[in-house]
């Protein structure tokens, strides 16, 4: 991923919320057929530090989990927050006319050696973590154990866990640091006003982007 300096994230803190709250990785592998992608929900461990672990499950049925094998070098892509952003937002439109539209977005790429993990209790406990971390938000969590035990042993046996201890993290914070203050203010109350997909998340992070420089 090319990422110039000024929209270079690097605290692993501020990479491992993202994660966590866009949870749907587009894994990537280099298969016998070549890249393959999969779009797979992970759990993120805190260790081993400094970057941890994405633990997720796939089909047995998934040519993914042939290919494998003893481990295969995978990137694991998380998308955050992304929106279009108008010129006629940027004060300078007026003063120039020099603007031309550009995409704000945050993403991160983590890079590891994807392994399989089939074991039944390694299993049950990634689906009881990854299921307890997306049901929080929800007045009345649930759990897998509300649904029937052989209900779910019969899903089980269908599926494989997954594992990468993360060896490198790149994280890329598009948001509008390169452009002055006057134009900043006018992307975010641009986007607050336009009630398009992620503008109030992304109208947050351009803030954010904006504090940071002064």
């Amino acid at each position: 991923m090319y990422i110039t300096q000024q929209f270079e994230e690097t605290r692993v803190n501020v990479m491992h919320e993202l994660i966590r709250a866009h949870p749907l990785a587009t894994l990537v592998v280099h298969a016998t057929s070549g890249l393959n992608a999969n779009h797979i929900p992970c759990y993120l461990s805190e260790s081993p530090a400094p970057y941890g672990a994405l633990q997720g499950h796939i089909a047995r049925a998934n040519p993914l989990f042939g290919d494998i094998g003893d481990g295969i070098e995978a990137v694991a892509i998380f998308q955050g927050p992304a929106s279009y952003i108008t010129p006629s937002w940027y004060a300078t439109k007026k003063e120039t006319g020099k603007v031309v539209p550009t995409w704000n977005y945050a993403v991160v790429h983590a890079y590891g050696v994807l392994r399989v993990v089939d074991n039944a209790l390694w299993l049950r406990a990634q689906l009881n973590a990854l299921t307890d971390q997306n049901e929080a938000s929800f007045a009345k969590p649930w759990a897998v154990s509300d649904a029937p035990a052989d209900h779910i042993d019969k899903i089980m046996a269908a599926i494989v866990g997954i594992e990468m201890t993360i060896t490198k993290m790149l994280g890329k914070w598009k948001v509008s640091q390169n452009q002055p203050e006057r134009n900043q203010r006018g992307v975010v109350a641009g986007l607050n006003e336009s009630g398009l997909g992620n503008s109030e998340a992304m109208a947050a992070l351009v803030e954010a982007g904006a504090r940071s420089k002064r």
